[in-house]
């Protein structure tokens, strides 16, 4: 029983690390599930039945039980279980001498290592669990977000520490009645600071992270700025040029009116009327900082012949900073542009309702197909994940900085498919609230 019991130990440690570490699903089809469950106890039956504990058997199960639980590219699952293996691998060996050294040093006689693996395997899942709860977890960064330099750093320092061990515990577990228990505790002290040395190592590759978002964020705002402001060039060049031929449109106006052609007349302010108007906002919600941002892409759209709405109104100026108001808007209607001009009816809908004490912004588009959707939250179907995806983890920041609430959905409206985000964001934030 010992064989099957650390086969389920290790691939439940398994499936914790891949899910909520790299953020992959299981597969749909539970006969794959299934199946991998088959795999991981059939090893385990082979080994109790041979009393052996395979390389080879383990190195099998362990890849195949992993490629049919997943939903991946068989190659990444191929090389991830690998990688799993070897530096969980690793973690085991620290949590399995640290055990002994308690014991040893405690006087318990005898090394041999029995059920001692299955309390090994739940010190090494607390190690992987506070990785994921104050580093992981608390920053909403993976291991799927880490670079590579610093994932090959951990394998390296983890290689090292565990050649380190196993010499200095052969030899303290051949000479252990020549030494007291502060040898032990030294050796014990130096396991614990090679697992911190991990959580530190983590903790630069998350705050590099962490760093690249901040200049992405950056770019992201000042191209968005940017194209706002080259936007308005051009409305406040088009308005120079009107103004400076109206002098020659009065001229034109007052020589018609001589002739008494009142029908060109009517005609040619018809037709300055018409330029007028483009230079107006064509939409006013209340908020002039929304208004610039909705025109902007109202401006986009009409360029791309999609359908672009704005119905509701604000009373007034809202809590959110520009900043903020640029990237939620920008992200959520830039990501609705370049879904919509892909479908066959393009359409995008804003929708703003204001209540007494919320403001709820909805925003609707038309797709080609079904938005890649987890948990409530709209992840990146572009190809460059790394470059694309923060957009949209910008959008709930900037809700969750002002203790809103928002919340993504495919729909099918009139035979035709939408994607939609609600937002809903409280009207009075105070400044202690927003740091």
């Amino acid at each position: 029983m010992i064989y099957i019991a650390d086969n389920i130990s290790n691939y439940l440690i398994y499936l914790f690390i891949i899910h909520f570490g790299f953020r992959l699903n299981p597969r749909k089809n539970k006969l794959f599930i299934s199946a991998s469950v088959l795999a991981m106890l059939s090893a385990g039956v082979y080994n109790a039945y041979f009393d052996t504990n395979s390389p080879i058997v383990y190195i099998f199960w362990s890849a195949v039980s992993i490629c049919l639980f997943f939903e991946d590219r068989l190659s990444h699952l191929f090389v991830l279980s690998a990688a799993l293996m070897y530096f969980t691998g690793i973690i085991d060996t620290f949590s399995v001498m640290l055990i002994q050294i308690v014991l040893i040093g405690g006087g318990v006689s005898g090394t041999g290592i029995t059920w001692w693996m299955e309390s090994a395997y739940l010190l090494s899942f607390l190690v992987y669990f506070l990785i994921y709860l104050k580093l992981f977890k608390k920053n909403d960064i993976y291991l799927c977000d880490i670079k590579f330099k610093y994932k090959f750093a951990l394998f390296i320092q983890g290689s090292i520490f565990q050649m380190f061990y196993d010499y200095v515990f052969y030899f303290f577990d051949e000479n252990h009645a020549r030494y007291g228990f502060d040898a032990y505790a030294v050796f014990f002290i130096s396991i614990a600071g090679a697992i911190y040395s991990i959580f530190l190592t983590l903790g630069l590759a998350i705050k590099n992270i962490q760093s690249d978002r901040q200049n992405r964020e950056l770019q992201s705002f000042m191209y968005m700025q940017k194209q706002q402001y080259d936007y308005q060039l051009q409305q406040s060049a088009a308005v120079r040029r009107f103004r400076h031929d109206l002098i020659n449109h009065m001229g034109v106006l007052r020589e018609l009116a001589n002739q008494k052609k009142t029908e060109e007349v009517k005609e040619y302010i018809d037709t300055i009327w018409k330029i007028q108007d483009e230079f107006d906002l064509k939409i006013h919600t209340g908020d002039g900082l929304f208004d610039v941002i909705l025109n902007y892409y109202l401006y986009l759209a009409e360029k791309e012949n999609i359908d672009f709405t704005v119905t509701g109104k604000l009373t007034g100026k809202t809590s959110l900073e520009m900043f903020d108001i640029t990237t939620l808007m920008g992200n959520i209607l830039q990501n609705a542009l370049e879904a919509a001009v892909q479908t066959a009816v393009p359409k995008i809908r804003v929708e703003m309702i204001e209540h007494k004490k919320e403001i709820f912004i909805v925003v609707s588009n038309s797709e080609v197909k079904e938005m890649n959707i987890r948990k409530g939250f709209l992840r990146t179907s572009k190809a460059d994940k790394s470059n694309h995806g923060f957009g949209l983890k910008n959008v709930a920041a900037a809700v969750r900085k002002y203790h809103g609430e928002y919340y993504t959905e495919s729909i099918v409206e009139n035979g035709q498919a939408m994607f939609k985000i609600s937002i809903a964001i409280p009207k009075v934030i105070s400044e202690e609230d927003k740091a």
